[in-house]
């Protein structure tokens, strides 16, 4: 479903981001990359999205070259995706409902069906109850859910976050992992970039491990290699 083959990223002026990175995800895996802040993961996760185009290599999205797509083909392929961000980039100036319609008014969809589909993510996320607050008003670990619930209101095939538990405490991380767990055994892809590998939860997963912008892992791991992890600690972004 998504393959990497020998690919390098390097911006403007800068050093090579990611070097020679190959491997390959198929659909319906829950794969965590991890690395220490700057390693490259966002940056991966760009390129998966199609937000970026490697400099040399090959990714390959459904058998589709990144690199050959016309711009006018690269809004089609990220309806493939949900993106979910660092910094939610959530509108404050509209309630929540208006914020998790937005996708669905870009690929046309309105009137009832956007409006159940709205709720339907909403209430995935325990937020239906407060569809007409404002952003402002939720907290922290609410505003992530409300990220969340935007994603998946246009029904994606892979769910890209980064570092959706990155401030949060032990709890709201929690909660945040179960949603994404739901999402995945229902047979959504997804792929989230994280400072911890949040214990219990990468067991029988994939591992992609970035250690400046070298892949030093691409494996399933299992429990007796489970590394333990304090979320309270995870105040860092990549």
């Amino acid at each position: 479903m998504i393959k990497f083959d020998q690919v390098t990223k390097r911006y403007p002026s800068s050093d090579e981001i990611l070097k020679n990175i190959s491997f390959n995800i198929e659909a319906g895996e829950l794969v965590f990359v991890t690395g220490h802040s700057g390693a490259g993961k966002s940056t991966l996760l760009k390129l998966i999205a199609a937000i970026e185009r490697p400099t040399s290599g090959t990714v390959l999205i459904a058998n589709q070259n990144i690199s050959k797509l016309k711009p006018s083909a690269i809004p089609f392929m990220r309806r493939r995706f949900g993106l979910i961000f660092q910094d939610h980039k959530l509108l404050y100036d509209r309630n929540c409902f208006d914020n998790v319609i937005l996708p669905l008014h870009i690929n046309g969809i309105s009137g009832t069906e956007a409006a159940k589909r709205v709720r339907a993510a909403l209430d995935k996320v325990g937020l239906l109850h407060k569809e007409k607050a404002m952003p402002i008003t939720l907290s922290g670990g609410e505003q992530q859910r409300l990220a969340i619930a935007r994603a998946v209101v246009s029904r994606p095939s892979i769910l890209i976050a980064d570092e959706p538990t990155g401030n949060l405490d032990a709890q709201y991380a929690a909660d945040i992992m179960d949603i994404f767990n739901a999402f995945n055994q229902v047979g959504v892809t997804v792929i989230m970039a994280t400072h911890d590998t949040l214990g219990k939860n990468i067991e029988g997963n994939r591992v992609l491990h970035i250690d400046h912008g070298t892949l030093k892992s691409s494996a399933i791991t299992q429990s007796a290699f489970l590394p333990t992890v304090n979320l309270r600690e995870n105040l860092h972004h990549d």
